[in-house]
């Protein structure tokens, strides 16, 4: 279920991290530097884990991704207003 979410967790923060860039400088380009920031942060993943989606996912990973998710999606609502 850890990696289900896990992975459920990366996939939506690349596309938030895509969208937000694309808020913040109102482009594609931003889009495209947000999904470049996705893939350098799915790289640390891996790095920190040997695997992008390992078989006993830490819960304290599981519970980062969540709040950074939140946090990503805090900041898009806040570009929307």
């Amino acid at each position: 279920m850890k990696t289900f979410g896990s992975a459920a967790l990366l996939t939506f923060g690349a596309g938030m991290l895509g969208m937000v860039g694309w808020g913040l400088l109102s482009s594609g380009f931003g889009f495209f530097l947000g999904l470049v920031a996705a893939g350098f942060g799915i790289y640390w993943w891996k790095s920190l884990h040997g695997r992008v989606f390992p078989q006993p996912v830490p819960t304290r990973s599981v519970v980062i991704l969540l709040v950074l998710d939140v946090v990503l999606m805090g900041i898009l609502l806040l570009i929307a207003l």
